[in-house]
């Protein structure tokens, strides 16, 4: 396997380029950046994560649906027929995808539960709105109501189940198929 070399002035760019990232990061200066280990890292490594650490510390906490212009409104619910619903649901699916809001643990939801969800809890929610192609904002909809039933009983893989067995921390629901299968938009977490 051959490596690309890298020139001098790559290195140079690269150094100066840390050496601008750490000075914009000084007023934010913490112990996250003092347990980076720079002798381990190559620059452009090190670099990218003083970039992302830099994007969250000045993006802007706004309601999720402030993301959007105009804001996102939505209808309320119980104004709209299961058509309307439908439609409207998988239109503003796509408005957060675009926006890098990603929908997790969805198919235990009805459409219109779905869609309550994102109308109640995600677009009022105020979150860090970061403006970078690779930061995506996972929302954890098996974990709307607090309670871990629903994560157990749909989600959960045997070993997590196990686990849950073992920590004692309450009685296992049975192992269920979620009633609502469903493709959403995905990246990795």
């Amino acid at each position: 396997m051959s490596e690309v070399p890298i020139s001098p002035s790559d290195d140079v760019d690269q150094l100066l380029r840390n050496a601008q990232l750490r000075d914009e990061l000084e007023p934010f200066l913490d112990d996250s950046i003092s347990h980076l280990n720079v002798g381990e890292l190559p620059t452009s490594v090190e670099n990218e994560y003083l970039a992302s650490m830099l994007a969250w510390e000045r993006a802007p906490v706004l309601p999720i649906c402030e993301w959007f212009e105009p804001t996102l409104v939505l209808p309320r619910p119980e104004t709209l027929t299961e058509e309307q619903l439908h439609d409207t649901l998988w239109d503003t699916i796509q408005k957060l995808y675009d926006k890098r809001v990603v929908l997790d643990f969805t198919d235990h939801l009805s459409d219109r539960q779905l869609y309550c969800v994102i109308f109640r809890d995600i677009l009022p929610s105020p979150e860090k709105k970061i403006d970078r192609s690779d930061n995506y904002l996972h929302w954890d909809c098996a974990d709307a109501g607090g309670d871990p039933e629903v994560w157990l009983r749909y989600y959960a893989s045997e070993e997590d189940r196990r686990g849950w067995i073992e920590s004692g921390e309450g009685p296992l629901p049975p192992s269920a198929p979620p009633p609502f299968p469903r493709k959403l938009p995905r990246r990795p977490l």
